[in-house]
């Protein structure tokens, strides 16, 4: 199932920061977002008009609720007000089994003041202590530990102090030092996080967005360092979409996190290297077939490797350009659920087995894989074009299982069949691939394929 993030912060009428930023981070990483607003501001890229922080009880209520009702995997605190709102969530997170980001959040960007005098000693004493990670920028950095930061060189002493005050880890960034930024962080080991600086003044909601992503990516299993790697690329590639929108500090895009592809270190590029409409595309469309399946397909068409979903932008030439589902879908007790989000680079077995049924016919863009049993197979066969390959004979030698399968189930043909059976072999499950001329065409293939379950002899 898809982990479940929550988000402790206030509401951002200009939807670039706070709550706002997290939820959409939180989807963009693979994550589904669940929130505690902890205040409501009037606020847009020119600045903070209004502010009113929540009652304690209220935020406390909205807390229990969330974690009352979903299996909350990580969790992040953004702007909090007052020292009331952050002791209460402080308490409500103490006793939790899983890991916080604490973005120690005092002014926005524009300068206005978001938390109290009593409040910054309320994080620095009660809350932060809890942090599997927190991410202060520079001048939350000086204002929590006391110390004064310069220049790069005092950021890792500055790491060290924060962390001194509790947390397991600290990311301390450096978007407001002059020059190329470089975030270090201080944990299991110490580490810096540079890159070039964006040309850009649109970077409202970074620091949300950073905190966000760090915590979505514990929620879906990294270790602290990993996810916070993987945290500092996400926003790199938001801040460096330019997404351009309001009179003042525009906020970064979200959206871009989704869209870049990822590297095989899960990774993601930079969106401006090159034209993404094609890739935007095919996650639209695999998004719309994992939505339509966990809606209504049974459960025991999935394998027990599970399901995967795979589209092949017009270029594709490797499974890092085919866009699947991270981590697949699997049969849960509420049906079918995928485990991650969509991305480039989610899968290998599928799309490797379509970029080789592509190579013999280049009208197939994607493909998708369903349990076998001997009867679906036989009345799939009265529907369908059906070719059969024999994992026995897979040679020793082979490059790839999955790029011989294709071969071997294209061999001798004009087109591609609409699917391939694979009986197994030793340690190797049965499989059914089915392949389509793009995702609606398979997504009606895989339709098909349930509703034979409507045959009791088929399941």
């Amino acid at each position: 199932m898809r982990p479940v993030a929550l988000t402790v912060a206030g509401s951002d009428s200009g939807g670039g920061a706070g709550a706002q930023a997290d939820l959409k981070t939180f989807e963009a990483c693979g994550a589904f977002g669940t929130s505690a607003l902890t205040a409501v501001t009037a606020q847009n890229t020119t600045g903070v008009d209004a502010s009113t922080v929540l009652d304690a009880e209220t935020v406390r209520a909205q807390l229990d609720a969330v974690v009352s009702d979903f299996d909350v995997a990580a969790a992040k605190t953004g702007m909090l007000g007052d020292a009331d709102v952050v002791e209460a969530a402080a308490d409500a997170l103490a006793d939790a089994d899983f890991p916080v980001v604490v973005d120690p959040v005092v002014v926005a960007q524009s300068g206005d003041r978001l938390l109290t005098e009593r409040g910054v000693d309320a994080v620095r004493d009660e809350l932060l202590p809890e942090a599997a990670v927190a991410t202060p920028n520079v001048p939350e950095a000086e204002l929590l530990a006391g110390v004064d930061v310069a220049g790069e060189g005092d950021l890792r002493a500055a790491a060290d102090a924060v962390r001194d005050l509790g947390p397991d880890a600290v990311l301390v960034t450096g978007g407001h030092l002059d020059g190329d930024p470089v975030d270090v962080y201080a944990g299991e080991t110490t580490r810096a996080f540079s890159r070039e600086r964006v040309d850009t003044a649109d970077t409202h909601g970074s620091g949300c967005t950073l905190s966000a992503a760090v915590a979505a990516y514990l929620a879906r299993g990294d270790d602290r360092e990993t996810a916070v790697e993987r945290g500092v690329d996400a926003t790199a590639t938001a801040i460096a979409s330019n997404l351009s929108l309001g009179a003042g500090t525009g906020p970064v895009d979200h959206r871009a996190i989704a869209d870049a592809p990822l590297r095989a270190d899960g990774a993601r590029t930079d969106p401006e290297s090159g034209d993404y409409a094609d890739v935007r595309a095919a996650i639209d469309a695999v998004n719309d077939v994992v939505a339509a399946l966990e809606r209504e397909w049974p459960p025991e068409l999935v394998p027990e490797v599970g399901t995967n979903v795979a589209a092949a932008p017009a270029d594709a030439t490797a499974p890092d350009d085919v866009v699947a589902v991270d981590g697949r879908l699997h049969a849960t007790k509420r049906g079918v659920r995928a485990t991650g989000g969509v991305a480039p680079g989610a899968s290998s077995h599928v799309a490797r087995f379509l970029l080789g049924v592509r190579e013999r016919d280049p009208r197939v863009a994607a493909a998708g894989n369903v349990r076998w049993s001997e009867a679906r197979e036989a009345a799939l066969r009265e529907r369908w074009d059906v070719e059969r390959v024999d994992r026995t004979e897979e040679p020793e030698e082979v490059d790839g299982t999955m790029d011989w399968a294709a071969r071997e189930a294209t061999a001798g043909r004009d087109r591609a069949p609409d699917a391939v059976v694979d009986r197994g072999a030793v340690g190797k499950e049965a499989m059914i691939r089915v392949v389509a001329a793009d995702a609606d065409a398979l997504l009606e293939k895989l339709r098909t394929a349930a509703s034979l379950e409507r045959d009791a002899d088929v399941v």
